[in-house]
């Protein structure tokens, strides 16, 4: 079999990307809520994350001015409500109220945890890069908050509990199957 390879002009198609729920809040006023795809893990000691997010979007001034965030990881049964929130814009409605989705106080940053997501992490900005179309809000993770019911007996996250996924150009998509385990390849 032959593969040709077709060159394209550059463009962000690295695929899949989290789909996550990003909170936001300033002192007391009310919290929002943005769906982001642009996140990912930066360092490991200390533990690290980014997400990408427009100048132009209502959250973004909120981050900014409160230096905090959490990123809250839905699972598959969320998709309706994230794909709301990334229509929608908090200047015009409360995303909470709109979805049905439950603002719980986080442990050390203002911006409140969602129940319904089956993981939440909370965020201190460090670093913002600005990288033309969106600012890179560079940030240490304070605490992790897991649904105990999407644990193993080991106390680990079990991903097919979690039930996260992506969004793969346009689309949302599952990630269900497993490949191996990191090492597998070694194995005699």
């Amino acid at each position: 079999m032959v593969i040709i390879k077709v060159t394209q002009k550059p463009s962000t198609i690295l695929f899949p990307v989290p789909t996550v729920l990003v909170t936001t809040q300033m002192g007391e006023g009310e919290p929002n809520i943005i769906t982001i795809a642009w996140t990912g893990i930066m360092n490991s000691v200390p533990p690290t994350v980014y997400i990408g997010v427009q100048p132009i979007r209502y959250s973004h001034g909120k981050i900014k001015e409160s230096g905090e965030y959490v990123i809250n990881i839905p699972s598959v049964e969320q998709a309706k409500s994230v794909d709301y929130c990334g229509m929608v814009s908090g200047r015009d409605v409360n995303k909470f109220e709109e979805t049905g989705l439950t603002a719980v106080p986080s442990t050390h940053v203002k911006p409140p945890l969602i129940k319904e997501c089956p993981v939440n992490i909370e965020c201190k900005v460090k670093q913002v890069i600005s990288l033309g179309s969106h600012d890179i809000f560079i940030a240490e993770v304070l605490a992790v908050h897991y649904d105990e019911n999407v644990l193993d007996e080991n106390g680990r996250p079990d991903i097919g509990k979690i039930k996260p996924y992506g969004f793969c150009m346009g689309e949302y998509r599952s990630i269900s199957d497993k490949l191996g385990t990191f090492g597998y390849s070694n194995k005699g």
